[in-house]
């Protein structure tokens, strides 16, 4: 875990950051034994489901919602040195809605309180720019969602409540320069911006 890494609410304790520690640890074992695969990346979402089951780890004295009409907050968890392995805390209210992206790296996303509806998309064909919508996945406590490298999703957040999220990366998403987003409408696709900076 980054040492640095603090939320901007009360601070994490250090028995908490050495839980995480030790689950990060974990999962950079499954994650260096060769190329990333769904097996893997299966056991990779049992360890982030984990994480999140924690809910008073991720509570909002450490990590407070966005306010002045801000619709999402993205914390910095830990990352290896070299930035690879990053965990992050998403709080986002009802109504943020991020468009059909790619991460150009592996994924998993596990749920701390509310629902994240993923809706899951590939390409109509090799390369091309439009998509087919081929599955919707609720992200709610006990649920999560892994993606590997090319796969491709939209978020959308519903409800009342800010929901909070962990999502961990294969390398830290202010090194993914590639990713591409897909606007359905006009069938056409774009480098993708990181939105929210993230916070720490």
């Amino acid at each position: 875990m980054d040492e640095n890494c603090h939320s901007e609410g009360k601070k994490v304790s250090d028995d908490i950051k050495n839980e995480i520690r030790k689950r990060i640890e974990s999962i950079r074992k499954i994650a260096q034994n060769g190329e990333m695969t769904r097996s893997k990346l299966d056991q990779i979402e049992a360890v982030v489901r984990d994480l999140a089951s924690h809910k008073s780890w991720w509570a909002e004295e450490q990590y407070p919602a966005p306010e002045n009409g801000e619709l999402q907050a993205r914390y910095l968890i830990s990352q290896e040195p070299d930035q690879t392995c990053a965990l992050y805390l998403n709080v986002m209210r009802p109504g943020k809605k991020i468009m059909p992206h790619n991460h150009t790296t592996w994924a998993c996303i596990a749920a701390v309180e509310g629902t994240e509806y993923n809706y899951v998309y590939e390409r109509t064909a090799p390369g091309a720019s439009t998509l087919r919508k081929v599955d919707t996945i609720e992200v709610s406590p006990g649920h999560s969602i892994g993606l590997l490298a090319e796969d491709i999703h939209a978020v959308q957040i519903e409800g009342e409540q800010p929901i909070r999220h962990l999502h961990l990366y294969g390398r830290a998403l202010e090194t993914l320069t590639e990713r591409i987003t897909f606007d359905l409408e006009s069938g056409t696709s774009t480098i993708m911006d990181i939105g929210v900076k993230t916070r720490s």
